[in-house]
């Protein structure tokens, strides 16, 4: 299994060498390149959470157009965690709300724990913003003022592309063998009536012959940070069908 810190994210963020435009296509293409700078095999499974989920599809959508040469493979299997495939309404969704609050505070910042407790004077959860504070690094060598550990530009920038990216028409006309298997947390924000609409009369079409299928699962008690909410449930949804891989 490969973690990977998305551009402007993470590691990602003090390495440099990621050129704008910030957008899904950029980032799948890093994804694309760094298999390709280690002669790694190209993956059976990509997962991607929220950003990351659209980056998965596009991920998908550029090795199925052959963007990434005669070399590439689709993954077997393709996880798609509360990321809705269309367009995303940006006005007062918990990300959105999280990252206008993180352009909000002054750096550097006076603790982790300050921060911590800033979060939670806001409104949000303690388990959000113990996790936004992992996200800091130490401002010098001594002290305890933080900065981000991510460029937080440059992850506007992305998210005003995944905003509005859609990828409904690779979820209609998903690639021979690929499964696409979207989650959505019970709670989530991002899920309005017409879009559940829309997934589900897509799902309930089934696989078309040869054009691989599409399932859909709901997390149950989490809200969007599945990982933070729910990662039991979220295990037992996952395991079964990626231990159906290693099966002949």
């Amino acid at each position: 299994m490969v973690l990977l810190d998305l551009r402007n994210h993470g590691k990602s963020a003090e390495i440099g060498g990621f050129d704008p435009p910030h957008t899904m296509k950029s980032a799948a293409l890093d994804v694309a390149n760094l298999l390709k700078s280690k002669s790694w095999s190209w993956p059976d499974v990509v997962i991607g959470h929220s950003m990351g989920g659209k980056i998965a599809l596009q991920f998908a959508e550029s090795c199925a157009q052959g963007d990434y040469g005669e070399s590439a493979t689709l993954p077997e299997q393709l996880w798609v965690l509360d990321s809705v495939p269309g367009e995303v309404n940006p006005s007062d969704g918990e990300v959105e709300n999280v990252l206008r609050t993180l352009q909000s505070i002054p750096v550097p910042i006076p603790s982790r724990r300050w921060l911590v407790d800033h979060m939670v004077k806001l409104g949000f959860s303690k388990a959000i913003s113990e996790w936004i504070g992992t996200n800091l690094k130490k401002a010098g060598s001594s002290g305890e003022q933080m900065v981000w550990s991510f460029d937080l530009n440059g992850a506007v920038e992305m998210f005003n592309s995944y905003w509005k990216e859609s990828y409904w028409p690779l979820l209609e006309n998903p690639p021979q063998g690929l499964e696409i298997k979207v989650v959505r947390a019970e709670k989530s924000d991002r899920w309005t009536p017409n879009v559940l609409h829309q997934m589900e009369n897509l799902v309930s079409k089934g696989e078309e012959q040869g054009k691989g299928n599409v399932s859909y699962h709901i997390l149950k008690d989490a809200g969007h940070w599945v990982h933070v909410d729910n990662p039991k449930g979220l295990i037992d949804i996952m395991a079964p069908h990626l231990e159906s891989l290693s099966k002949p």
